[in-house]
């Protein structure tokens, strides 16, 4: 099978809340295979930080600040970019929050606000992105999903709502702009070894003895372990791929988990 199935090179790729995290190790393994990124951030100095970052690895990359969920900032982003860089092919929607309040305890407010940025604010780029195009009868859209996708967890319930309803959208997005051949899936990540699972990845931490133990993997993802998703489902590789979450997860939703005393 030829490489050249996968390869992005000549592609511009808008990957939202790419200035850190899983975010940008997806954003480098598009970059690493041709494209050029186009990063989100609504923080200036962490999206100037980011550039330089990509531009170190040799990844050609630009910088925009836009809120997801505002129409107008991301209306005029969207435009801005096509005609400063260029036309966007693959969109990322990355970008997303999550708050660890019981349901019971939860504000409205915050409830709203990480439905917003985890599920609007998706259906707000890819609604400006997908009209360019519809336009060029090509395009690769790929929502960030996550295993909250499938399972319910305590004290996340905002979160699993909003990503439960990003998998309707993705099949929804699918259904409508296959006829235009763009291709629209998603990734669902598993647990993962960031900044931010830092202080439960410890020898001895329950928790970290529960992932491990619930991942047939034996063992907490790699960011890296990203990119081949990434690069699968924005190539040519994927083109008659449409409405799938593909799991990045080491088993963990393959399986009901082992018995504590089981070898």
């Amino acid at each position: 099978m030829s490489t050249q199935l996968f390869d992005l090179s000549g592609k511009i790729a808008l990957v939202t809340g790419a200035s850190h995290g899983l975010g940008m190790a997806m954003a480098k393994g598009l970059g690493n295979a041709g494209a050029t990124i186009i990063v989100n951030n609504h923080t200036p100095n962490a999206l100037q930080a980011a550039v330089e970052d990509y531009t170190k690895d040799g990844i050609k990359a630009y910088g925009y600040g836009f809120d997801v969920t505002n129409d107008k900032e991301v209306e005029a982003a969207i435009k801005k970019i096509e005609a400063e860089v260029g036309p966007i092919d693959i969109l990322v929607n990355n970008a997303g929050i999550i708050k660890r309040t019981p349901l019971v305890d939860m504000d409205t407010a915050d409830f709203e606000k990480v439905v917003k940025v985890d599920l609007v604010g998706p259906f707000i780029v890819s609604k400006y992105v997908v009209k360019g195009m519809i336009e060029r009868k090509a395009g690769k859209i790929i929502n960030i999903c996550s295993m909250m996708t499938e399972l319910g967890r305590n004290s996340v319930g905002a979160y699993a709502a909003a990503k439960g309803g990003l998998k309707m959208l993705t099949k929804s997005m699918a259904t409508e702009w296959a006829p235009h051949n763009i291709q629209t899936n998603g990734i669902g990540p598993g647990y993962f070894a960031t900044s931010q699972t830092e202080p439960i990845r410890v020898d001895g931490h329950p928790f970290n003895e529960f992932i491990i133990g619930r991942t047939p993997a034996g063992r907490w993802g790699d960011p890296e372990d990203l990119q081949g998703a990434a690069v699968f489902l924005a190539s040519k590789a994927s083109d008659f791929v449409n409405g799938q979450i593909v799991y990045v997860d080491g088993g963990i939703l393959a399986t009901i988990g082992k018995p504590s005393n089981e070898n």
